[in-house]
């Protein structure tokens, strides 16, 4: 199918007035929020004065605000909605997501100058229910989650005149688009009504029930490993056996993968999805930023180059940022057992927030530390694509010491939560452009590092990585095997040591990235050749793959990552 035409906005989340603001300034188009009582976030953190402010803040910028009122509302919730509907209109939204029939109705009889959304809860599957929200008097639809590819390209062929919003990115539900009681029964928090408390997350055990009633939790052990198989038969389906695999740490038989459909983002594009949602109000402020900052960048080289378009860099991009791994999902109309995890529950990425820049002075930037920095560390300044660069050039500074803003104290090391906000003086950069550097790096400026993991959270990202290669056609099951088997291992072995993807302190090899301060790069005469070459290019430029071999000694221990 060609291009129809239709520009596809890019559609983030927000569940503060924060992570709003940078949303906007990392690339997003339009955000959605609400308040806790009926967005079905109850951890929201918007007051309704925020929203008034958020809202005025993305139209400074062109940007487009829609608020949720998406919630199955009961009897008690009926009173609240005239002062919350009457409270909306004066804010002047650009949109309500709403999923509830009877409260689509009450908006639409009181405040008919509001554009309404259905709701991803109102589980919109086919073209036939697109077209009866149409009739009464819908916008935009957001199609659930289940809704395949081909299924979407059918709706968007015979729902020309809607607007139409699909997911791309974010956590998935267990079930059927959120319809979910699991969490009511395990927790007493009503899923459809905002306070989700995951139990699809939790990790569960086999426990054996003997005759006398008593309850035992079955043991495995290599001498009894081999005398059991755990199988579950569906009572329509006699003889049909389906394998429960569990071992001694328990089993996450419920843990979705994240969707991530950058890889057939173009896809998207050129049927003319009018609305790319990414999901996660819950998710922090780096979230938020670097998701936006990647599929904002992606979305608009699609645009400018369709042909030649690939998502390798922007798949780069979104594995800085934590998750449960990836899959596509429902996209190819039904999932494999790769999207799901049943290893362990955790998000996890090799890279983690390192902080953010919160104000610029005459010659110094003032950061805010995330997380545990540490002489050595190498921070990467992501600019948002507000800034006067556009935001797609980052920036590496290896840092050796950290001047507290409070006490002017140099420490080698900061800690959250005890005086994170440090001094970095501009003649830190020194391989930079300083007449540029502070419209370069903004206020708001998220800043990256390299995490140092445990083997077996690097064990649980090769398992990660060798999915989303099966998912892909490229991957297969043996390797696939090989990594699940070494994961196991290392969690058996549970040892917590943890060890960094590439030298801190620049004396155990080079990274390859040419970064300040590196002490083995710019002492070593064995790196002679290299320096010539990177003296030329810009701080944390990195050497071309194919040039590795012939500018770096056999024992430079030059990571992948070049």
């Amino acid at each position: 199918m060609p291009h129809t035409g239709r520009r596809a906005e890019l559609l983030m989340p927000a569940g503060s007035l924060d992570k709003l603001k940078t949303a906007v300034l990392y690339g997003a188009d339009a955000v959605y929020l609400g308040t806790p009582d009926l967005s079905l976030r109850s951890k929201s953190e918007f007051t309704l004065e925020e929203v008034v402010e958020g809202i005025e803040f993305a139209h400074r910028y062109g940007k487009r605000v829609y608020l949720t009122l998406n919630l199955f509302s009961h009897n008690k919730d009926i009173d609240k909605l005239p002062d919350y509907v009457e409270t909306v209109r004066k804010v002047k939204p650009d949109g309500l997501i709403v999923a509830d029939p009877g409260v689509f109705m009450f908006v639409k009889q009181q405040a008919p100058e509001l554009e309404l959304h259905v709701s991803t809860q109102a589980n919109v599957c086919s073209w036939q229910s697109v077209q009866f929200w149409q009739n009464q008097g819908a916008s935009l639809c957001v199609l659930g989650r289940e809704v395949s590819f081909e299924e979407l390209t059918e709706i968007r062929e015979k729902c020309p005149d809607i607007k139409l919003e699909a997911f791309v990115h974010g956590a998935m539900c267990m079930t059927y688009s959120g319809r979910c009681l699991l969490s009511n029964f395990m927790a007493e928090r009503g899923a459809n009504q905002g306070a989700c408390a995951n139990s699809c997350r939790w990790k569960y055990k086999v426990h054996m029930q003997l005759k006398d009633g008593t309850t035992k939790e079955l043991k495995l052990t290599e001498e009894n490993l081999e005398l059991f198989d755990f199988l579950l038969e569906e009572e329509m389906r006699p003889g049909d056996f389906m394998p429960i695999e569990e071992d001694d740490r328990g089993s996450y038989i419920l843990n979705s993968k994240d969707l991530c459909i950058m890889p057939k983002l173009d896809d998207y594009l050129r049927i003319g999805v009018d609305s790319l949602k990414v999901e996660g109000r819950g998710k922090s402020v780096y979230y938020v930023a670097l998701i936006a900052r990647a599929y904002r960048m992606a979305i608009d080289d699609w645009y400018k180059d369709p042909d030649n378009w690939k998502a390798d860099d922007y798949m780069a991009e979104l594995l800085t940022v934590p998750s449960r791994g990836y899959t596509y999902a429902f996209h190819e109309g039904r999932l494999t057992n790769h999207s799901h995890g049943y290893e362990n529950t955790g998000t996890l990425a090799d890279w983690e927030y390192a902080g953010m820049v919160m104000s610029v002075e005459e010659d110094a930037f003032l950061i805010e530390a995330k997380n545990r920095l540490a002489a050595g560390d190498v921070l990467e300044f992501v600019p948002p694509l507000t800034a006067s660069s556009g935001g797609r050039e980052t920036i590496l500074l290896r840092i050796y010491e950290f001047e507290r803003v409070k006490s002017g104290k140099v420490v080698d090391v900061i800690n959250p939560g005890h005086e994170t906000l440090f001094r970095v003086p501009f003649s830190a950069f020194d391989r930079e452009d300083l007449a540029t550097l502070q419209e370069r790096l903004p206020v708001n400026t998220i800043i990256r590092k390299e995490r140092s993991l445990t083997q077996e959270q690097w064990d649980r990202l090769k398992l990660d990585t060798e999915t989303r290669l099966i998912e892909s056609g490229k991957g297969s099951d043996e390797a696939y095997a090989e990594r699940r088997d070494n994961l196991q291992q290392s969690q058996a072995e549970a040892d917590n040591s943890r060890r960094p993807r590439t030298p801190r302190l620049g004396i155990e090899g080079c990274c390859g990235k040419g970064c300040n301060g590196c002490l083995v790069f710019w002492h070593d005469p064995a790196y002679t050749k290299a320096r010539t070459l990177l003296a030329k290019k810009k701080q944390g430029e990195m050497f071309d793959r194919d040039m590795r071999e012939d500018l770096l000694p056999q024992d430079a221990h030059v990571e992948e990552v070049i």
